[in-house]
């Protein structure tokens, strides 16, 4: 079987269309979405008419979160306070023009999907803010595929696509007869692997998990504009992270005739995160 998945559209209608014809032509038998339908783009509402029109299993994400619950953001999510009041001044055009009807669908998207030994988040299955890196550690990487009970987790968030195999990678836990548990790391060839040491028993764990990170629909950051998404076969567990171009210019004329900030209009253009490194020592956390 083969699953298209795709993440963090952010209101970008014209990448989404593109993205849906190319994967009419890959054969897909399930589309699965995982998250960030509204947010810095021009056409929330349409975006998801668009999902629920084709019924596609779709988790909630950080931004959808926040449309629903009111903006959870702090200095963990911006770089610098310029980047924090743009993503304010989003937020609160979005919360403007979206309808009740996209409001009531967004807060009744699940945090995780299951399919098999797959799992399907927005961020992480700790939290939809939280970030799954590349070079996230490979404890912490295994632990939040190990939280879902699959083998493969696929996320979005970052923008960034990529595959990760937790390959050698094994915990261990042995408890004492003193009732006392020590934990150690140490490093594989392949990845890093966790074990503890104590006295009686040990159980490994599989030898491989892998975290398939699905990139951004609307808003890429992996350096050029063209949407992002991934292919994966359930039989022979490949992935294909696949680049769609569109005529990104449409979506960039909308942000500035809607009055969104220009800033998102250059970064979608070029396919980067523009963001000022501005420490401010009176910024405080709003988590």
């Amino acid at each position: 079987m083969n699953l298209a998945v795709l993440s963090c559209i952010h209101s970008n209608l014209a990448a989404l269309e593109a993205v849906l014809r190319d994967i009419d032509q890959q054969l897909v038998d399930q589309i699965y979405c995982l998250g960030d339908l509204v947010g810095y783009g021009p056409y929330p509402n349409e975006v998801v008419a668009r999902i629920r029109e084709l019924d596609i299993p779709t988790c909630q994400g950080c931004w959808d979160e926040d449309i629903v619950d009111g903006l959870n953001a702090c200095d963990c999510s911006y770089p610098s306070l310029l980047a924090e009041n743009r993503g304010h001044l989003a937020h609160e055009w979005t919360n403007r023009e979206v309808t009740p009807e996209t409001r009531a669908y967004l807060a009744e998207l699940p945090l995780t999907l299951q399919q098999g030994n797959l799992c399907f988040v927005h961020g992480s299955p700790h939290s939809q803010h939280e970030y799954l890196l590349p070079d996230t550690s490979a404890f912490i990487a295994m632990e939040r595929v190990l939280a879902t009970g699959a083998d493969t987790l696929f996320c979005g968030h970052t923008h960034v696509p990529y595959v990760r195999n937790l390959e050698n990678t094994h915990l261990t836990l042995k408890v004492a007869s003193s009732s006392t548990v020590r934990l150690a790391s140490t490093m594989s060839s392949a990845e890093s692997s966790a074990h503890a040491e104590a006295q009686p028993s040990a159980s490994p764990l599989p030898a491989l998990k892998r975290i398939i990170n699905a990139g951004s629909v609307g808003e890429p950051r992996h350096g050029r504009p063209n949407a992002t998404y991934v292919i994966y076969n359930t039989d022979t567990q490949q992935a294909e992270l696949r680049e769609v171009e569109y005529d990104y210019a449409h979506t960039c004329d909308a942000i500035l005739e809607k009055g969104l900030p220009a800033i998102f209009a250059w970064r979608l253009s070029q396919g980067l995160e523009y963001a000022e490194k501005a420490d401010d020592p009176t910024h405080v956390c709003e988590r």
